[in-house]
């Protein structure tokens, strides 16, 4: 079954052979898109495709910065060559210098072991690909920890998902109890009214009672009310899902808003007013929540 991920989380893997010693750090927060950033020492900005290549199969969303880091345990083998090319032009260059100045000193080897960039240190390559597969098996635990802290962030931000989906389950009963009685209320109201207003003159019973129809049916929410259900319905569907479901719920979220939204301007009741700034309350909360899902 796969799992709700938060885009925050970070990880930690240490590999050590009888050479070197690497460290993986993993760390991650929210973005829109997945967005991979690799920290490497010089000598091995070779790997830095493979690493985001790696990572890029096991995390969908997120600014994702990955440093990698190395430390020898050995000294590196380096040959010492000889720029001949170059040590023939300061030996020229030198003997020009003492016939033009009337010299006597003679060019020795002191002279001209002084140009350090006649010598030539080349350090042997590392076997890229053992260097390679060695990064490998530490990345592989490093983002086995990094996702273990995210499935854990997602953990509870389900949890809380759902206590703010119960919130506002309960405040859309209360909703739909008050929103049946409207009709009826203001039937009542308007009788009381016209009686106080025309005292003694009968009233049109038929057109009074097309009034209250047309009335209920400017302030009727059952559509809305079920709909907002259907979408809390869909929320659980979508977290049963659990792998890349952020963007879903992003838009799931928009739809319920437009929902209470719309139970609020068309209910003329004080009592569903309150209840419905205490949905768009939790709404938001959840909106929140949303935006820190992978």
């Amino acid at each position: 079954m796969s799992t709700v991920k938060s885009m925050t989380g970070f990880g930690r893997y240490e590999c050590v052979d009888a050479q070197k010693k690497i460290v993986i750090d993993l760390r991650s927060v929210n973005h829109r898109y997945c967005d991979i950033n690799v920290k490497l020492p010089r000598m091995y900005l070779y790997l830095e495709d493979k690493i985001k290549e790696y990572v890029g199969k096991r995390v969908r969303r997120g600014k994702i910065d990955v440093s990698l880091y190395f430390e020898s345990y050995v000294s590196q083998n380096k040959a010492i060559t000889l720029d001949t090319e170059l040590l023939k032009n300061y030996y020229e260059v030198l003997t020009q210098i003492r016939e033009t100045m009337g010299i006597r000193h003679e060019i020795g080897l002191s002279d001209l072991t002084r140009f350090s960039d006649i010598f030539i240190a080349r350090q042997e390559e590392e076997d890229q690909e053992a260097v390679w597969q060695m990064v490998l098996s530490c990345l592989e635990k490093a983002v086995d920890d990094f996702e273990a802290m995210r499935e854990r962030e997602g953990s509870r931000m389900v949890e809380d998902l759902r206590l703010r989906a119960r919130n506002v389950l309960s405040d859309l009963a209360k909703v739909e109890e008050l929103a049946a009685k409207m009709a009826d209320n203001y039937a009542a109201r308007l009788r009381e009214r016209m009686k106080e207003l025309l005292e003694d003159v009968p009233v049109d019973e038929p057109r009074f009672l097309t009034e209250v129809a047309l009335m209920a049916d400017r302030v009727c929410v059952s559509e809305e009310t079920v709909r907002l259900r259907s979408h809390f319905n869909e929320l659980e569907n979508i977290l049963a899902e659990g792998e890349s479901i952020g963007r879903k719920l992003d838009f799931l979220v928009q739809e319920m808003n437009r929902e209470v939204n719309t139970i609020g301007s068309k209910a003329n009741d004080l009592q569903i007013s309150k209840l419905v700034v205490n949905m768009k309350a939790e709404i938001e909360k959840l909106r929140e929540q949303i935006q820190n899902i992978e």
